[in-house]
Parts: C-alpha cells; sequence; structure tokens
C-alpha cells in the first residue's frame, strides 16, 4: 500500500495574481521545479488551518489569515497519494524565500496547469476562472 500524505496549500491572490512556490530538486522528479501552493504536511493533532498557519511562517517567514476552504483534491503519485487541502488566504505581513527554488505572482488569467504540480492542478484551473 502507498503512503498516503494529508497537506495543505495556502491560496494568496493579491491584485489578480496567485503566489506560486516552485520547488527544487526533488527526489519524486515528477514535482521537481513544477509550482505549487505554498504549505505542506499536517501535523499530528493539528487541524489543517494551523497547519497551513505554521507552514506559510516555515516556508515564508510570514504571517496569514486564512479566510475560507478553497478547494480538496486527491492525487495519486507513483509513489504515494496525496490529499491536498487548500485555503484561501490573506498575508498580514511581509514574507521572504526560505526553501523554494522561486517564488512568483502569477497572473490568474495566465495560469498554465501544466506548471504545476499534478496534485495542485485542479485548484489551478479553478483559479483561472475567478
Amino acid at each position: 500500500m502507498k503512503k498516503h500524505l494529508e497537506v495543505v496549500g495556502a491560496v494568496i491572490v493579491r491584485e489578480g495574481k496567485v503566489l506560486a512556490a516552485k520547488r527544487g530538486e526533488s527526489k519524486y522528479p515528477y514535482v521537481a521545479h513544477r509550482y505549487e501552493f505554498v504549505g505542506g504536511k499536517i501535523e499530528e493533532g493539528e487541524s489543517a488551518e494551523d497547519a497551513l498557519v505554521r507552514e506559510v511562517k516555515e516556508e515564508l517567514g510570514a504571517d496569514i489569515e486564512v479566510e475560507g476552504h478553497f478547494l480538496t483534491m486527491e492525487h495519486e503519485y507513483p509513489d504515494f497519494t496525496i490529499t491536498l487541502r487548500t485555503f484561501r488566504c490573506r498575508l498580514l505581513s511581509d514574507f521572504h524565500n526560505t526553501e523554494h527554488e522561486a517564488l512568483s505572482w502569477m497572473p490568474l488569467a495566465g495560469l498554465n496547469a501544466g506548471d504545476w504540480a499534478p496534485a495542485d492542478a485542479p485548484a489551478v484551473e479553478k483559479l483561472k476562472g475567478l
């Protein structure tokens, strides 16, 4: 049986653009150098919202307000399965990149789901319609 991960992602939209975090090298080539939402794994005993606040603080050094659920996706990768819960979030402070290859503000109208990790693609498609 494949390992199953419960993860969260922050959908941060500002002035018609979404914050995209580009992954660096990975032991899983199908997610390496792809964009994803800032976020990560939910730890034991943690709510999805608390995990997201913690992950954004770790990855961006920023504080956020979780405004509400955006989309939950299930995806099966070759080596593991994932449940990704995304939430609309608002930045409450400045941020900086601590662990991604790059951070970009991408215009919603020009999003290409093929540039993103496959688990994130349904949320990217939903964003294009906003």
